[in-house]
């Protein structure tokens, strides 16, 4: 009996492996079938048998996004990812389940490029669908502070030889470093499609606050920009159809008085040669035969002319506060202005004489001087006084304007200051106040930090107070000169005409 037990269980474990190999042998000549897993986001979304298929369905069902961007394909999100997987399983997903998964959950993507610009202080991205509208927008943006003429003729090599007087571009740039990358952008993303809107994105931003004004009789565009807290430079770049202060201005036309807030930072260097007035003096002479009512000019003024070089850098549109000045001809010298005016007292009362305003002033730097900014609305804030460079620069003299009493003085200030934005001494850097006498009060600005006056001191007209220089908020060595007329400010160039 135990013969034939032991006999039974080798035949069944004979048996068994026999199976078990028969069916591990067709389990062998079996093929595994390739599906794809398809993954949206990072999670599974389900698998599909030919991805081809979902490919093709994505880009058949879009017609709405082929005509909105004008593309012939569209593509998956940027998040599905889709891999090949080995499978004894015949089970997979309906291929537009998975579609209508992806529609709910995410959107799909054209092919563009994405323009990165990285400045000092910020990096962005601009998304546009071909390179080109990008080129073109950024023209665009340059021709709004540069002359389209002079900027086509530095890009071809053909600028003209300067004859007596003119000026040449010595190079230009982007502060920004610009890259251009192609890729698939989702179509839920801001994509540019043509220049104009880009350009007005570079030159305003992102949802600016526009502004427009209708013109109305007697307008002019410096009016309108006075108005509208504009400097006309600034009205000229947003509206570029218009090519100077003189261009008239037609009854019932819109025009864009937007303050910018440019994108991009676009600087081109320039040597000119130029000819600049040099206001005649007005020099008073004192007559005793004459009463104290009599005042005549005894001898008309007549402006100069004086010939300069200049070597300056423009950044979007404004000069730079520090120019390197040369003079290099005289073209005709100035002829001071005599006023006589009596002294005599024949007993009659005469009111005290306030201030003249007329000329009696005396220019508060050394002459082969520009002004590189006047009084007036700059980035939507009022600059009160003028910017005065040349002249010497770093470390020339700057002058009293007429007699007076020091009331301020800051010289804790450095020298050199560390440029936009310091606000050292309130952003005025090392600075003087002086008060004249009958409202009039004269403050100078970004100085050197060797101040020659102390606070309580009694100047002269012409003295010496203290030497030009980049203190406080600055973007070059120059000189900022206010002038203050019973509490408020006013041209200083009244003062000289």
């Amino acid at each position: 009996m135990k013969k034939e037990t032991a006999i039974t269980v080798l035949i069944t474990v004979i048996v068994g492996v026999a199976i078990f190999i028969s069916c591990l042998g067709t389990k062998i000549t079996l093929r595994a079938n390739t599906y794809y897993q398809v993954y949206l986001n990072g999670n599974k979304i389900g698998i599909i048998e030919d991805k081809n298929k979902l490919y093709n369905l994505i880009d058949s069902s879009q017609s709405a996004i082929k005509n909105e961007y004008n593309v012939n394909n569209v593509y998956p999100p940027t998040d599905l990812r889709i891999v090949a997987v080995n499978t004894y399983s015949d089970h997979y997903d309906n291929v537009n389940d998975i579609y209508n998964k992806i529609e709910e959950n995410d959107n799909f993507t054209i092919k563009g490029y994405v323009v990165t610009i990285k400045g000092e202080k910020e990096t962005f991205k601009i998304n546009v669908l071909n390179k080109q509208i990008f080129y073109d927008a950024a023209k665009r943006f340059v021709s709004a502070f540069l002359d389209e003429d002079e900027y086509d003729k530095y890009i071809n090599n053909n600028q003209n030889e300067i004859v007596n007087t003119g000026r040449i571009i010595k190079g230009m740039k982007f502060l920004e470093n610009i890259t251009i990358k192609e890729d698939y952008i989702s179509v839920n993303e801001d994509i540019y499609t043509d220049e104009l809107k880009l350009s007005q994105f570079l030159l305003f931003g992102d949802n600016p606050n526009t502004k427009s004004y209708t013109v109305k009789l007697g307008d002019t565009i410096e009016s309108v920009s006075e108005d509208n807290k504009l400097n006309v430079e600034e009205f000229l770049v947003a509206n570029v159809n218009y090519k100077s202060a003189n261009t008239l201005l037609r009854v019932g036309d819109k025009v864009n008085v937007t303050l910018i807030d440019p994108q991009l930072t676009f600087v081109y260097d320039l040597y000119e040669i130029k000819d600049e007035i040099v206001l005649f003096t007005k020099e008073p002479v004192y007559d005793k035969t004459k009463p104290t009512s009599y005042r005549e000019v005894t001898q008309a003024g007549q402006n100069g002319i004086d010939r300069f070089e200049e070597t300056y850098s423009v950044t979007n549109g404004e000069r730079s506060q520090e120019a390197q000045v040369k003079k290099i001809a005289t073209i005709r010298e100035a002829k001071k202005q005599i006023t006589t005016i009596g002294t005599r007292n024949d007993n009659v009362y005469v009111p005290p004489n306030p201030v003249v305003i007329d000329g009696y002033w005396a220019w508060p730097t050394n002459k082969g001087y520009v002004i590189t900014s006047y009084r007036g609305w700059r980035w939507g804030r009022m600059h009160q006084g003028i910017d005065v460079s040349g002249a010497g620069n770093f470390g020339s003299p700057i002058y009293a304007a007429s007699d007076g009493t020091v009331t301020y003085v800051n010289s804790s200030c450095p020298s050199r200051g560390k440029g936009y934005g310091d606000s050292c001494g309130g952003g005025f850097g090392n600075s003087i106040t002086i008060d004249h006498g009958n409202g009039y009060i004269t403050k100078y600005a970004h100085l050197h930090q060797s101040v020659k006056v102390k606070v309580g001191q009694k100047v002269s007209k012409g003295s010496i107070i203290g030497l030009m220089g980049n203190s406080g908020s600055s973007t070059g060595v120059h000189l900022h000169f206010e002038v203050i007329v019973n509490g408020s400010n006013i041209d200083p160039m009244r003062l000289y005409r």
